[in-house]
């Protein structure tokens, strides 16, 4: 088992949320969690549906991960929820290049992005009957779609982004995808859990490569705000942070043996909410909070691993443990930000997230996939929310201090290739 009271990575994300809130440049907002009625909301600027073409990106490619994996181990259950939950990412995918670019460009994506699932799941296949014939046919076959891919986005950016980037892009994504496969497959859980975030990161920023090659300059523009910048960057970071916190809860719901590989995905996760806090607050946020939060993930774990057990008593002491966290985060974060988000609101975001993520593990447990699926894609796509809501809490002033370019601000991939056009 990992101890993770003693692993300083596990602590960064609170903190960070702390010192953001801490170091705002002006009031925040009335409630984490307040929801606006759909008729007030303002229909999403392309800035905003950048962002979703990032998240939706970096979910297919833990949704692909995971779908390989279950074919790997012979999971067929999982295996439908999974492929289920992918046929929901790329729908909603195919609506946002629709939004985004007209919908000829969705006609066209649609039935490409569904024939790279597909082969990507042919190839799992291929390695869970170990037939080399059909593994090098489903390798043919991927790089066909690499192919297409590739010439479809390069087509669609009007010369702003050449074919060879574009294929390489692609083909590099499914390289992450492949390889975390075949590693898997071997027992090399500590390398097909670094190409499992590695995957995530590239195609997270994958779309803003295509944002910025296929959007109006006007609004290309925006992309290089400081605000929409720390948007981005905190959604991937708290996104990946939710995916890999489930994919270590079922690593203990079910005591496999990437369980102790999957807690280093969680490190290296913190690790970089860790570096983003030093580039814009410091350590000092970190110093107060880090006991408290690794607590909560101890408690998140401890659920998981008594869910499986079917352990009622310890079930409920998790609960109980938790919630007298969830307090007294609620009223630290609330101190921090002079009480201009009460103490409640933030308790309450602190438990939605919670509710969320034992849920995942009830159904998990329960071999309830489809369930557990559905409530691992919200969970995921909440973040964003989250993310937003903190970063324009703190105003432009201190989003200003991220650095630009670099994997640490959603600018890797081939923004420089884009740029440089």
């Amino acid at each position: 088992m990992l101890t993770l009271g003693n692993g300083r990575l596990w602590r960064a994300l609170p903190i960070l949320c702390a010192g953001l809130l801490l170091l705002a440049s002006g009031p925040a907002p009335a409630a984490v969690t307040q929801a606006v009625p759909a008729r007030h909301r303002a229909a999403p600027s392309a800035a905003d549906l950048a962002i979703q073409l990032e998240a939706l990106l970096g979910q297919h490619s833990v949704l692909a991960a995971d779908l390989m994996r279950s074919r790997i181990r012979g999971d067929d259950d999982f295996v439908q929820a999974a492929n289920a939950a992918l046929g929901k990412n790329t729908s909603a995918m195919t609506t946002l290049v629709g939004q985004l670019f007209g919908q000829a460009a969705a006609d066209k994506f649609g039935p490409m992005w569904s024939e790279h699932i597909v082969g990507l799941f042919t190839y799992a296949g291929a390695i869970a009957a170990q037939d080399k014939a059909a593994l090098e046919e489903a390798r043919k076959e991927l790089v066909e779609y690499e192919e297409d891919l590739g010439d479809f986005f390069a087509g669609a950016s009007q010369g702003r982004l050449s074919r060879a980037a574009a294929r390489a892009a692609v083909v590099q994504h499914v390289g992450h995808l492949t390889g975390q496969a075949d590693a898997y497959a071997a027992k090399n859980y500590a390398l097909a859990d670094d190409l499992y975030r590695m995957g995530y990161q590239h195609t997270y920023d994958l779309g803003l490569t295509l944002a910025k090659s296929l959007l109006p300059a006007k609004d290309v523009a925006t992309l290089g705000q400081p605000l929409w910048r720390l948007r981005s960057q905190l959604g991937k970071l708290l996104a990946e942070h939710a995916a890999l916190v489930e994919d270590l809860t079922r690593a203990a719901v079910t005591g496999s043996p990437d369980f102790d590989s999957s807690g280093q995905m969680i490190n290296g996760n913190t690790a970089d909410l860790a570096a983003a806090m030093d580039t814009l607050f410091g350590p000092a946020a970190a110093k107060q909070f880090q006991s408290l939060w690794a607590d909560h993930v101890e408690q998140l774990v401890a659920y998981s691993s008594a869910t499986a057990a079917a352990d009622k008593a310890k079930q409920d002491q998790a609960r109980t443990e938790m919630a007298g966290i969830e307090q007294r985060m609620g009223t630290f974060l609330a101190g921090a930000t002079s009480k201009h988000i009460s103490a409640a609101d933030l308790t309450a975001a602190v438990q939605k997230h919670d509710m969320m993520l034992m849920k995942h593990a009830d159904a998990y447990a329960a071999k309830d996939y489809a369930t557990a699926h559905d409530v691992a894609y919200d969970t995921y796509q909440d973040m964003f929310g989250l993310a937003t809501q903190l970063a324009d809490a703190f105003g432009v002033t201190v989003a200003a201090r991220l650095p630009r370019g670099g994997a640490q601000t959603g600018y890797g991939g081939m923004a420089a290739v884009v740029e440089s056009r």
